[in-house]
């Protein structure tokens, strides 16, 4: 197949054109946090279980996480920067790696998970039929359905964003018939208490440092401090309600119950610790409540619609060369009744269309949920977690991950929610400057690898690959010029993003050096995560060299950027401008390798991975400007002969970042290759013997779970309609770049 079914269109179908089912879909509740569906306003989130003895709506809050504001200097450092750039000028690079440890920094805080609201229901003795559970991706709402006897069981899940409550509805089709036991909890140090008969209060507190050895620490009170409230209404002439130890509500007998759940934190910014916090959590998420309790249940939907609505129907990816792929073709085939399981099972034989529309428009979902404005910025995670200590703490990767997050947000035209990943790079800026001035005696400001909500600015620790890289804020700066070049914002670029590129390119112009033949070089340098082997060091591996294609490719794009941005400002004659036009012909070019491949390192090592999970060599190409197929052709043919050599097996970021190079270089069957790849059922609940895939619930596997991908997707898809069928159709003009 040649992909040709997939195109993009703005602005999306007429309203009297009748929309396609988009559903996640299951026939069962949940085994696996993997099998539940999400939900979320950008802040607030809920796993929703759909148990019918018992329900589970699985609470996160995106400023619950451990610590307090940290110090990412160390004024020991410019010593061991010295050694480490004379081992590597000596080609000692296993001593230049070992040494590198006097560069390292600490480990990031990790995310945590609020709470669970548990429902216990009386039919929990009885068996059920005709089950069904799905997320609805036009509506944003999870509904879970099924009968004991002749009675229907209704639930409706949403996270509205205009009231900031994740709102649930319990009825059933005869009066009477709900009954259940409400009560909360966490993981975290917290206690429960009931106000009165309709509203239950959870406080609590996160972890003042990083558990130690991945076990929680109880009482501690300087962590940031939290409240969840939920608020209870019940409807039908015999309903009543009961507490229960101070600690349960017991609901009898009533036709249907809304539950109203807010939370708040006492986090107020980055450079603010908690224990000095003047925000009260309580009476923030009470406030909340009180404003929602004067609200009907339909009219928190409409809201919840209108606002939601407004963001998701503003792409339409299309399946056919005909205009829309007709509904009833999509029931003919059966796929409305499959569950999205057996859909994911069925892709290689049928290889459904309408199940890579339901991919690419759950990217733009999760985005929408886990991302607005005001909120923190779109963890490894989204904004879901259920664990104390989660895979990579969760906390956002500067070196992929973060950038693939925030990937869809031009193209699939949700620039709105690109606004945290902007208010975090200016808090990471302040920080990043005092540590490129005290560990790197450098000007402008510096990030590495991996951050956290105090906005870390310091290298990661245990191993150089991971730690040694201060090209993470470089990166998140291309995001910048990027949202200018599609919304032609002058202000955006003149107050936000023209003073954090221009302060990144000034601590890049100090941090190049003099190299041999001519050249700037970055002295020590790393390629994420992939080691080398060593010349003349008997096999031993080695990190730390200089001048990797990568961060050479990132400076090239940054400066290219602020030298874009003097032209428009009218800024081209400042100093750094000129340092910036000087340097760049003096960076050193991609170099291809004996075996045609690009050139990871500025030496051609041996390669002990060659079928490493990162692509970072080929940056360039994308998400990268500096390579194009018209101005390039020789590179993108090493770029080509790199793809084959990485091969096809991957973490699911991975193989969305592959669909993406491949798409850039036209070539369609390996871009749809990695799509096949990619829609690959992964089993919840244990280990597997392959890397990326989807789960039940459509996430993205690393493994274990990872968004990033659910959002590289949607993105590879768009480089496929615009780069090599152009059959885009866009809206405003500013919204017509690839």
């Amino acid at each position: 197949m040649d992909g040709g079914w997939v195109w993009v269109r703005w602005p999306p179908v007429d309203e009297e054109e009748e929309e396609r089912p988009l559903k996640v879909a299951f026939d069962s509740p949940a085994e696996h946090f993997t099998d539940a569906a999400p939900i979320g306003n950008g802040s607030l989130g809920a796993m929703v279980w759909g148990g019918v003895a018992s329900e589970k709506l699985q609470l996160n809050h995106d400023t619950l996480w451990t610590g307090v504001p940290g110090n990412y200097t160390d004024p020991n450092a410019p010593y061991a920067l010295a050694v480490i750039r004379k081992l590597v000028d000596g080609g000692k690079f296993v001593d230049a790696t070992e040494a590198a440890s006097g560069l390292f920094g600490g480990p990031t805080e990790v995310y945590q998970p609020l709470g669970d609201i548990n429902l216990e229901f009386d039919s929990s003795n009885q068996g059920y039929t005709s089950y069904k559970r799905e997320l609805d991706l036009h509506t944003a709402t999870v509904y879970v359905t099924y009968n004991i006897g002749e009675v229907q069981y209704s639930r409706e899940h949403f996270c509205s964003n205009p009231h900031q409550v994740v709102a649930t509805k319990i009825s059933a089709n005869k009066s009477g018939q709900v009954s259940l036991t409400l009560s909360l909890n966490s993981l975290l140090e917290h206690s429960v208490r009931i106000t009165n008969k309709n509203e239950m209060i959870m406080e609590g507190t996160c972890p003042g440092q990083r558990p130690a050895f991945r076990h929680h620490k109880a009482n501690d009170a300087i962590g940031i401090k939290f409240a969840a409230v939920v608020g209870l209404q019940i409807g039908g002439t015999s309903a009543k309600v009961t507490v229960i130890d101070n600690q349960k509500l017991r609901i009898d007998t009533a036709d249907w119950v809304v539950l109203l759940v807010t939370a708040a934190s006492s986090f107020d910014g980055p450079f603010v610790s908690p224990s000095e916090s003047k925000l009260n959590p309580e009476l923030s998420a009470l406030r909340t409540l009180n404003i929602s309790r004067n609200t009907t249940f339909a009219q928190l939907k409409a809201a919840h619609l209108e606002d939601y609505q407004g963001l998701f129907h503003r792409v339409t990816l299309e399946l056919s060369q005909e205009p829309m792929l007709d509904k009833a073709i999509l029931e003919e085939a059966g796929q409305d009744k499959k569950t999205t399981a057996e859909r994911i099972n069925s892709f290689r034989s049928d290889e459904d269309p309408s199940l890579v529309e339901l991919l690419f428009q759950y990217g733009r979902y999760l985005l929408i949920s886990s991302s607005r404005p005001g909120t923190q910025v779109s963890n490894l995670q989204g904004i879901w977690n259920q664990d104390l200590a989660p895979a990579w703490e969760a906390s956002p990767h500067l070196n992929i991950n973060l950038e693939m997050n925030y990937w869809p947000t031009l193209p699939c035209n949700l620039s709105e929610c690109q606004e945290p990943l902007f208010a975090f790079i200016a808090s990471l800026a302040v920080n990043g400057t005092k540590t490129a001035k005290v560990n790197y005696q450098a000007g402008g400001w510096v990030t590495h690898h991996v951050s956290d909500i105090w906005a870390k600015s310091s290298a990661y620790y245990v191993d150089a690959m991971y730690a040694l890289w201060p090209m993470g804020g470089a990166w998140l700066c291309t995001h910048l010029w990027e949202h200018y070049q599609y919304s032609l914002d002058r202000e955006f670029l003149e107050k936000t993003a023209y003073p954090l590129l221009e302060g990144c390119a000034m601590f890049l112009i100090d941090w190049l050096i003099k190299g041999p033949g001519g050249y700037l070089e970055t002295n020590p340098s790393t390629s994420p995560e992939h080691p080398f082997i060593a010349p003349g060091s008997g096999g031993h591996l080695a990190s730390v060299s200089c001048s990797t294609t990568m961060d050479i490719s990132i400076i090239q794009d940054v400066f290219q950027a602020v030298v874009s941005s003097a032209e428009v400002l009218g800024k081209c004659d400042t100093d750094l401008v000129e340092r910036i036009k000087k340097a760049l012909p003096m960076l050193p070019p991609i170099k291809i390798a004996q075996d045609h491949t690009i050139m990871e390192w500025a030496q051609d090592f041996d390669d002990p991975e060659v079928h490493h999970r990162h692509l970072s060599h080929l940056f360039g190409l994308y998400p990268g400007h500096t390579i194009t197929m018209q101005k390039n052709p020789e590179i993108c043919n090493a770029v080509a002969n790199s793809l084959r050599k990485r091969g096809e097996d991957g973490p699911g970021w991975s193989t969305t970042w592959k669909m993406a190079l491949w798409a850039r270089l036209l070539n369609s069957e390996n871009a749809y290759r990695m799509i096949l790849k990619l829609i690959t059922l992964v089993p919840a609940g244990g280990k597997v013997d392959f890397e990326g895939g989807l789960y039940t619930n459509l996430w993205t596997a690393h493994p274990p779970f990872q968004i990033d991908a659910n959002f590289g997707a949607p993105m590879a898809m768009v480089n496929s309609t615009c780069y090599r069928r152009s059959h885009a159709r866009s809206g405003p003009e500013a919204m017509s770049k690839g």
